[in-house]
C-alpha cells in the first residue's frame, strides 16, 4: 500500500484526522484509567512522537504513538513489570520535570480496519524506529501485546512469547514482525495493563453475564478476566512482551 509517513510535529493540521481514525481495539483496553490519563495527551504534547500513514486520497490510514523516557534514571534500570502503564507514567513524568531522555518507548501501532492486511504495521514499526534514530536515541523498547495470545488466553504468556517457529522466528505474527525488525525479548511485563470496573460495565463492553465467580475467558482478551460477583467487579490484568530494538 503506497502511503506517506509524517509526525504530526511536522503535519499538525492532521491531528484531527489522526486522532478520529477507526481502530480495532476491544472496548475493555480503552478503559485503563492509565492508558486514560496519558494516551490522549501524546498527540498534542508529544506530537514528534506521534506518527501517521496517509494514503493517496488524504485518508489516515495508520499511526503509531511513542513516547521518551528516562530508563536511566534512579530507581529505574529495567523495562518495568507494569509495562505499558508504567512506561506511559514515566513519560510524562519526565516531560513534567523536564528530565531529558535516554529511550523511546513504542506505546501503540493502529491499522485503520480496512487497510489490515497490506503489511502497515511492519511500515509503521520501521518508521517508529527511523524517527527515533533521528532525534538521536540509540534504542526503541515496546510493550508488545502479542497478536494472537487472545486465542489462548489460559497459555502462560511466558511460554507463548518464547515459542517459536521451524525458522526461529515468533510463532506469535506480532512479535514476530518485531524480531524480523531486529528486536530481541527482554522481558515479560506481567502487569501492563489493569482494567478494574464494576460487573455492569463489564456486561457493556462484552455481552457477557459476569454473574459467575472465578476466570472469564473475554474475547480479545490475553488472559483471563477475574470476576468477583459477591463484591461486585472484576478484574482483567494484561501481560505484554518487552521487546529491545537497537538502533
Amino acid at each position: 500500500m503506497d502511503v506517506t509517513v509524517a509526525s504530526l510535529a511536522e503535519r499538525p493540521e492532521m491531528l484531527e484526522k489522526v486522532v478520529g481514525m477507526a481502530d480495532t481495539w476491544p472496548e475493555f483496553t480503552t478503559n485503563d484509567p492509565v492508558g486514560g490519563a496519558y494516551y490522549g495527551r501524546i498527540p498534542t504534547e508529544l506530537p514528534q512522537y506521534a506518527l501517521f500513514a496517509e494514503d493517496g486520497r488524504g485518508d489516515v490510514v495508520a499511526h503509531g504513538y511513542g513516547v521518551p523516557f528516562a530508563l536511566g534514571a534512579e530507581g529505574r534500570g529495567t523495562l518495568p513489570a507494569r509495562g505499558w502503564d508504567q512506561v506511559l507514567g514515566w513519560a510524562f513524568a519526565d516531560l513534567r520535570r523536564g528530565i531529558r531522555p535516554d529511550t523511546v518507548s513504542a506505546i501503540a501501532i493502529v491499522v485503520a480496519p480496512h487497510a489490515h492486511g497490506r503489511g502497515l504495521s511492519a511500515r509503521m514499526l520501521s518508521a517508529m524506529r527511523d524517527n527515533a534514530r533521528a532525534h538521536g536515541f540509540g534504542e526503541v523498547v515496546a510493550p508488545v501485546r502479542p497478536s494472537a495470545k487472545h486465542l489462548e488466553p489460559r497459555t502462560d504468556i511466558a511460554e507463548y512469547a518464547h515459542r517459536v517457529r521451524a525458522d526461529g522466528l515468533p510463532h506469535d505474527p506480532w512479535l514476530r514482525v518485531h524480531a524480523r525488525a531486529g528486536a530481541t525479548i527482554d522481558s515479560i511485563a506481567p502487569a501492563s495493563m489493569t482494567v478494574a470496573a464494576s460487573l455492569e460495565e463489564w456486561r457493556r463492553w462484552t455481552g457477557l453475564a459476569f454473574d459467575t465467580e472465578g476466570d472469564i475467558d473475554v474475547p480479545g482478551a490475553l488472559v483471563p478476566v477475574r470476576c468477583e460477583p459477591e463484591r461486585g467487579y472484576a478484574v482483567y490484568v494484561e501481560p505484554n512482551v518487552w521487546m529491545r530494538h537497537p538502533l
